[in-house]
């Protein structure tokens, strides 16, 4: 095989393939944590609870699924003892989903990974790079006008 020359790397497919990665690495170490159930993609829905609990009709519509699918995967996420479901007390055909004790400490331990990930990188990198590297990704995100789903925590896979 022969020598990759970073240089000839793609931007877009070397920041997907460095966010796999540090994707890879945090589930690991969820694992590793009595998580080994979570799955990115768990995460696309926890970022629409952690504030408040929400319907399924408004967890739909953030996610930009149908109710039939948002109530899917949060069925999943509540066998997994992840979500809960309660009655909505301001509308009794409603029920909101909320966060149980296992899906705020996934939450937890994500934000405790990540953190640590990053002062890993920080001490074998440099600071200053990886600084200079998410400033980067920001700014490829702002010219590529997709800060505003950032913003809104309306993050999601790429279709």
């Amino acid at each position: 095989m022969a020598d990759f020359d970073p240089a000839d790397a793609d931007l877009s497919l070397a920041s997907l393939f460095a966010g796999w990665a540090l994707a890879d690495e945090l589930q690991r170490r969820l694992g590793a944590d009595g998580f080994e159930d979570s799955r990115f993609a768990d995460g696309v829905i926890f970022q629409h609870l952690v504030t408040a609990p929400v319907t399924i009709s408004t967890l739909a519509d953030l996610l930009g699924v149908t109710q039939q699918a948002a109530s899917k995967s949060v069925a999943d996420l509540q066998k997994r003892g992840y979500l809960s479901r309660a009655p909505d007390p301001d509308d009794a055909r409603a029920k909101l989903v909320t966060l149980t004790p296992r899906g705020q400490a996934v939450i937890a331990s994500a934000r405790k990974h990540r953190a640590a990930i990053e002062l890993e990188l920080q001490e074998s990198l440099g600071a200053a790079r990886i600084d200079a590297a998410r400033l980067l990704l920001i700014d490829v995100l702002h010219h590529l006008n997709a800060t505003p789903a950032l913003r809104s925590r309306r993050v999601r896979p790429p279709t």
